[in-house]
């Protein structure tokens, strides 16, 4: 699918103010909050095991979540745990090697791993002797490649992130890196309680150029406590002379009742609803002068950037880690919280380090939930992805792919579609549904309105859009 829409964003106030409500991010669909505690590893081995023959020539796609850093960050919203024992790291290790083996063992050899990433946490927690361990231990299970296709990109504190750290993990075949920066201004760092100069954060995006990374990352979130109009946009100065290939510009949920460091950030410190929508209007602007693309929810690349490159070509996908171009690969993921997606079923592993071990020491992969996708999820997923990817829905491809009539099939969601059509967020042809350029910010409400489980759920788990 050729996505030729211009990649213009037009921010209207009054539309944003109108649809600015909670919904999901559509890292996946349906959302984590649809897997059942029905789905354990029974379910996960058979899928894996029914995929078998035909998936031996498939790429895969790895991930592994690493728990730990050794400072609190009082907005995170992550599954970690803070300590300054690195030790802790080492028994992590040694269940993370029996969850390797149990996993490997359902998976082809032949299978080669396009795609790998670290999470956290903060995977650069591990000592050079734990990351060299913790490699070998993949390599020695899992079907490594060191070509061109190799995509494997890794979490970096540029705190503790040394130039010698980045070096060796290079070496180890990691191309692609990710930074948390979030805000460069002292006042801001310290009421999130992460001190982080510029001048780190430079010496590593530098540092990543000179081993040869493919993309550098970094991370900024609005909406933090002190953050003015002014000061973002210096932060986003600062941060656009570095270069990073990608942005990611997220925006702060306060939900302390859900995650207990941000009780220790005060409400009266953040800024309020209109100065974000200011910040965040600023940030497109700025970004966009300074020659970024807007690839949608949060995210923005240089055009020569693999992202841009591939809406561009309607290769672009979303995954766990945000938007993807390895559409093809199945994605197996290992360590406390991580979520697999395998021949279109989910399966998540459980959440505290307590549980994973005795899972472990059981000989049981540690799923504690999951969910199969049945044949009007994979309909429902793919228009989703096509929205929120390129910002346009072939609605023949959709009608050809899955044999229905789309009218037809979406009788329910018509009227919503004429709704959001009025409003100006999307152009809704015979052929086609278009994102306009005032659409695209509200890219999450589209994408909500094909969302059939949304529609069932009691219990709000969600951010707001914008």
């Amino acid at each position: 699918m050729e996505n030729h829409a211009n990649n213009t964003v037009t921010f209207d106030l009054n539309l944003i103010q109108k649809y600015n409500l909670t919904g999901p991010r559509y890292t996946s669909y349906p959302t984590a909050v649809v897997f059942n505690d029905g789905y354990r590893t029974q379910q996960h081995r058979n899928n894996l095991l029914g995929c078998f023959e035909e998936t031996k020539d498939k790429p895969l796609s790895l991930y592994f979540h690493i728990p730990f850093c050794n400072t609190l960050c009082f907005f995170c919203a992550c599954n970690k745990i803070a300590t300054k024992n690195r030790e802790k790291a080492d028994t992590y290790l040694d269940y993370l090697e029996q969850e390797i083996i149990l996993q490997a063992a359902l998976v082809p050899a032949s299978r080669v791993v396009e795609q790998m990433h670290f999470g956290g946490g903060t995977p650069t927690f591990l000592t050079h002797k734990q990351m060299r361990r913790m490699m070998a231990m993949i390599k020695q299970h899992f079907n490594l490649i060191d070509d061109d296709r190799r995509d494997y990109s890794i979490e970096i504190d540029p705190r503790e992130a040394s130039p010698e750290t980045i070096q060796l993990l290079a070496d180890l075949g990691f191309n692609r890196f990710s930074m948390g920066v979030q805000d460069v201004q002292e006042k801001v760092q310290k009421a999130v309680n992460r001190i982080q100069p510029i001048e780190l954060t430079e010496q590593a995006i530098n540092t990543c150029r000179e081993n040869g990374a493919k993309s550098i990352n970094v991370d900024l979130i609005y909406g933090l406590p002190h953050q003015t109009l002014a000061s973002f946009k210096d932060t986003l100065a600062q941060v656009v002379q570095l270069s990073p290939d990608r942005l990611s510009v997220f925006n702060y949920a306060h939900m302390p009742h859900l995650f207990k460091p941000q009780k220790r950030i005060l409400a009266t410190d953040l800024p309020s609803a209109n100065v974000k929508l200011s910040i965040l209007q600023m940030t497109i602007e700025d970004l966009t002068a300074a020659g970024y693309v807007y690839i949608g929810m949060d995210h923005f690349a240089k055009p020569d950037d693999e992202l841009a490159i591939a809406q561009r070509n309607g290769s672009l996908q979303r995954n766990f880690q945000g938007y993807t171009t390895h559409a093809e690969c199945d994605l197996l993921s290992m360590g406390v919280s991580a979520i697999s997606l395998i021949n279109n079923a989910f399966s998540q592993n459980v959440k505290t380090l307590e549980a994973y071990y005795s899972q472990i020491e059981q000989g049981q992969i540690p799923i504690v939930k999951g969910y199969a996708l049945n044949q009007d999820d994979m309909i429902r997923k793919q228009v989703i992805q096509s929205l929120s990817c390129h910002f346009m829905l072939d609605k023949r491809e959709i009608e050809t792919q899955f044999d229905l009539e789309f009218d037809t099939y979406f009788a329910d969601e018509l009227p919503e579609l004429d709704s959001l059509a009025k409003d100006g967020l999307i152009e809704n042809q015979t052929d086609l549904i278009q994102v306009t350029a005032a659409g695209r910010l509200l890219i999450r409400n589209i994408c909500m309105l094909f969302d059939f489980h949304l529609r069932h759920q009691t219990e709000q788990k969600f951010s707001k859009v914008i």
